[in-house]
């Protein structure tokens, strides 16, 4: 049986990378849910939706990479806290104006609740506004 450490991490890596929900599912929950208070994802209810919209978000920043700066298990609350900044550019078709060549570096935060292995919960914490006015969206 996986950790919920390795299984974080492995999501993590997935939903990152765009794999999208087919990988990702593998870690979760099939109805885990999803939060944020952020305004591109506040329609986003359930995780499926979330890596889904994070494969969407690769072919709009394509090459966009991520630097984990730190990842820490609370057994105590199952829970798994990954700490990460995102660099990507907005060269890719898509998005909510045309490609604007500028590039954003982005601090985030995921929050993964566990049962048993699984994640059955996930909150993102970012600070997408300050994302945005980068990457030339408002």
């Amino acid at each position: 049986m996986a950790t919920i450490a390795s299984a974080a991490q492995a999501f993590f890596d997935a939903c990152e990378t765009g794999k999208g929900w087919e990988v990702c599912k593998a870690y979760c929950a099939g109805d885990a849910t999803f939060s944020a208070q952020a305004e591109p994802l506040l329609g986003v209810k359930t995780l499926a939706g979330y890596t889904d919209w994070m494969k969407g978000m690769g072919a709009v920043l394509p090459g966009a990479s991520y630097e984990v700066k730190s990842f820490a298990t609370d057994a105590a609350r199952n829970q798994v806290v990954a700490y990460a900044v995102f660099h990507g550019a907005h060269t890719g078709d898509g998005g909510p104006v045309p490609p604007t060549g500028r590039s954003t570096t982005t601090d985030y935060v995921y929050v993964m609740q566990f049962e048993g292995d699984k994640i059955v919960h996930m909150t993102k914490i970012w600070n997408a506004g300050f994302a945005m006015k980068e990457l030339g969206w408002m």
